[in-house]
């Protein structure tokens, strides 16, 4: 871009802008900058866009492994109860599918030590005339672990203190109990509660002198047995209510006893957690195909596609998604039953290549549900099989390439567009740069420029003085007087404006 000057104007002792003229000239290197950085724009923006299809995929792969192996979500499987107010049941991969009977005698309990009713919770508890004791119980029953208290008057020697002192021996030498004050209509009792159910957490009080030095008297023990429960006739004890190993992959929580109520509890597919599992991996791969449509759509307004239009990996991308859509499994199980690819589950392919779940027949083909419940191995084998050609199976083998951290198809993508914003980035600070430093050029050079127009009128006046006084065989003419003494623009040096006179 030209710059051009009013030759009047600029005579006149005005000068020029220097920041106007320095900037018109670096306006037109200045058009490659903000090319630049409108590409830089470009470039983050297609990143976006690529980061979020990519983590669509990633999605898309965790739901396609999910449906693969033998312990997938497709062998999900449930237990019920007809008395969950009795027992209800939980089960775990791997379950058969059976009914079992179950009758709950007794739950498994914590044994408790109470003793009979004292005054107060603060009086002593020695016989009169003592200043030591013991007391001694056992945590396991009569041929458990003994622990014992030395009791010493004003230490230890009431409830409360005796309690305090049960409690922390009982943590420093781990004996799972706990003691504690009850009070009551009649009076304070102390109590000792075991924390373990079952047999091992019995407690007791050994038989036979020195035992318990004390005035205390114990009640009988209560609880600390184990649960009384039966399996299909086969009687089985626990020392939990949370029963493990009776049934095969299958936990049972007991809730309450009642030995005359038997409890059907029913082990087979989850259903329900395989259909939304199937559903879950269509929403993934819906979502990837949605958001690469985008890209694609043109916008009206614009008649533009979107960021990623162009990108020729993303082409790459969705026509592979597509082939996996349509891929038919050749496994003879599958073969055999029919169900060979996603229409014969009632899965269909929609014309912008997502997909749709028909859950129940339709006039064009099957439903999920009905499919499930009449053909469930066949459904697992179309997914996922011993030779690894299930659906899922392929699936999961391409994702797994395409999702690759150093050569999935939308990383390499992501790599080169990082790289040419790096490039770009350094080209742009570079080219800063050097209009930095042209412009401290170009400053100088027109301050210059800009000074010496300043100083024009006052030459002019000098030299026309001087021709006057010439002209005139030495009278003295009288001097042009500049108007223009103080500069109106322009970076440069000033000149103080003077009017200077000759004498003949």
């Amino acid at each position: 871009m030209g710059i051009s000057f009013n030759a009047a104007n600029l005579l006149n002792g005005n000068g020029i802008d220097v920041n106007s003229v320095v900037s018109q000239i670096q306006a037109g290197q200045s058009g490659q900058l903000t090319v630049w950085q409108g590409d830089v724009t470009t470039l983050q923006t297609q990143a976006t866009a690529l980061t979020q299809i990519n983590t669509d995929l990633s999605n898309l792969a965790a739901a396609a492994s999910g449906l693969t192996g033998a312990n997938g979500a497709l062998t999900a499987v449930t237990a019920t109860s007809s008395e969950s107010a009795i027992v209800n049941a939980t089960a775990q991969s791997g379950a058969t599918a059976a009914n079992y009977t179950v009758v709950v005698t007794g739950l498994a309990s914590t044994g408790t030590l109470y003793t009979g009713s004292v005054a107060s919770a603060t009086t002593s508890i020695l016989p009169t005339g003592q200043t030591t004791g013991n007391l001694t119980f056992q945590i396991g029953g009569s041929t458990g672990t003994t622990a014992n208290i030395a009791i010493t008057a004003g230490s230890n020697d009431t409830l409360t203190t005796l309690a305090q002192s049960i409690n922390t021996q009982s943590t420093a030498n781990n004996w799972g109990v706990t003691a504690s004050v009850v009070t009551d209509a009649n009076g304070a009792h102390l109590a000792i509660y075991s924390q373990a159910t079952g047999a091992s957490g019995a407690l007791a009080i050994p038989t036979g002198d020195g035992n318990n030095t004390t005035s205390l008297t114990f009640e009988p023990p209560v609880g600390g047995t184990n649960a009384d429960i039966s399996i299909n006739g086969i009687p089985y004890a626990s020392t939990t209510n949370t029963v493990t190993g009776a049934i095969p992959d299958v936990t049972l929580n007991l809730v309450s006893a009642d030995e005359d109520t038997p409890v059907t509890i029913t082990v087979g597919p989850d259903t329900t957690s395989i259909t939304n599992s199937i559903d879950n991996f269509v929403t993934e791969y819906n979502t990837v195909i949605g958001d690469i449509n985008t890209q694609f759509a043109v916008n009206a307004a614009t008649n533009e596609q979107g960021p990623l239009g162009s990108d020729t990996d993303l082409r790459v991308l969705q026509s592979s998604l597509a082939s996996d859509m349509t891929y038919a499994t050749t496994d003879p199980t599958s073969v055999s039953s029919g169900l060979t690819n996603l229409g014969a589950l009632g899965i269909v392919m929609n014309d912008d290549g997502t997909l749709t779940v028909n859950q129940t027949a339709t006039a064009t083909g099957p439903g999920l549900s009905d499919v499930l419940s009449t053909n469930l191995s066949g459904v697992q084998n179309f997914f996922t099989n011993a030779n690894s050609t299930g659906f899922a199976d392929n699936l999961n083998s391409d994702l797994t390439n395409l999702t690759d951290p150093a050569n999935g198809i939308l990383n390499q993508d992501l790599a080169s567009n990082q790289s040419q914003q790096t490039d770009l980035t350094t080209e742009i600070t570079n080219f800063q740069t050097q209009l930095a430093a042209q412009k401290v050029q170009l400053d100088q050079v027109f301050d210059t420029v800009n000074s010496s127009l300043e100083e024009y009128p006052f030459l002019l006046d000098e030299i026309t003085e001087e021709l006057g006084s010439i002209s005139t065989g030495g009278t003295t003419a009288t001097p042009t007087t500049n108007t223009n003494t103080t500069p109106t623009a322009g970076n440069g040096a000033t000149s103080t404006s003077s009017t200077s006179s000759s004498s003949s």
